[in-house]
């Protein structure tokens, strides 16, 4: 009797045995199927709460201007992208990097049917433009939202370079800059203390530029003093008539204009600067008035439209 309850017990340890080891078996199953995706998840904290995503992205749809470029800066091309607001479909400097990719809308209309058509492993937005159609990009590939656009792009190009996994490559790209913006600041020594006006141009409306706007930052990290009135931590002057022309006055002056096809802001401009209190401004008098591009200086609003900037200003400082 002792024998046979000594035989039973070792019975059941021997099927407790193996049944440990198939279930260990199973699990190191399992994790060979699925720890790939475990080992390269990430999460992105954004404007609209927590992306998750299960892989570095190949496949991306970026639906702003600026993400655009903060995309080719690292060395990314996008399968697809809104269109520029100015372009047949991309701004000039960026056209030849974006051969190939699909037009997905505009930033303030996509289409969501192109989008979903591409088949995106990632899609990045902003919260200011796409915040209505955000559950029906993130339906469709995980989604991060920038909250807004501002003047300071640096702040959301981090939040693009976390999203395409790629945070050092994009640290690698702000550092590269900040140090354009170091080099060419001591390089202007004196002159930084010039008073720099900014003017755009556009049709039914006319601005004078503050600090927080795009061309506003680039000026303020080079150390720039601005003009009277235009040394103040807001956007912009808008909608200033004729009367406000002294106010556009500056050792330097530079101004742009949002032109759309129709003729509207160039014939504008035109009777603008022709105006007798236009001429008589000193930066104007004085030959220190600059037409400059308003793609780059204010709309494309990206990494690289501010080196491009940077270009200008060491032309047209330094030679």
């Amino acid at each position: 009797m002792k024998a046979f309850r000594n035989l039973f017990i070792l019975i059941i340890l021997t099927v407790f045995a193996l049944v440990a080891c198939a279930t260990e078996d199973t699990e190191d199953n399992a994790d060979q199927d699925t720890g790939n995706d475990k080992n390269t998840g990430y999460t992105v904290e954004h404007s609209m709460g927590v992306a998750e995503i299960p892989d570095t992205p190949e496949r991306i749809v970026i639906l702003t201007n600026e993400g655009t470029e903060a995309l080719l800066a690292m060395g990314i091309k996008p399968v697809g992208a809104v269109q520029s607001w100015v372009g047949d479909p991309w701004y000039e400097h960026i056209a030849a990097d974006m051969e190939g990719v699909e037009v997905v809308g505009t930033e303030s209309e996509v289409n969501l049917e192109a989008v979903a058509a591409l088949e995106p492993d990632l899609i990045i937005g902003t919260k200011l433009r796409q915040e209505e159609i955000y559950e029906q990009l993130n339906a469709i590939a995980p989604t991060v939202l920038s909250e807004t656009l501002r003047g300071n792009w640096q702040e959301n190009f981090k939040l693009y370079a976390e999203a395409v996994n790629q945070t050092d490559k994009g640290q690698e790209v702000l550092d590269e800059y900040n140090q354009r913006i170091e080099d060419l600041s001591a390089q202007l020594g004196d002159q930084l203390s010039k008073k720099i006006s900014v003017v755009r141009f556009m049709a039914g409306d006319v601005r004078i530029y503050h600090k927080d706007s795009f061309s506003g930052v680039i000026l303020e990290q080079l150390g720039f003093a601005r003009a009277e009135g235009q040394d103040v931590n807001d956007f912009a002057e808008t909608n200033v008539t004729k009367e406000r022309i002294p106010a556009m006055d500056g050792d330097v002056l530079f101004y742009f204009t949002y032109e759309t096809g129709d003729g509207e802001a160039t014939k504008l401009e035109e009777d603008w600067v022709n105006d007798p209190l236009f001429q008589q401004l000193n930066a104007v008098s004085s030959g220190n008035a600059h037409r400059v591009s308003d793609t780059i200086w204010n709309t494309a609003g990206g990494v690289i439209a501010a080196n491009l900037v940077l270009d200008e200003m060491e032309q047209i400082f330094l030679q």
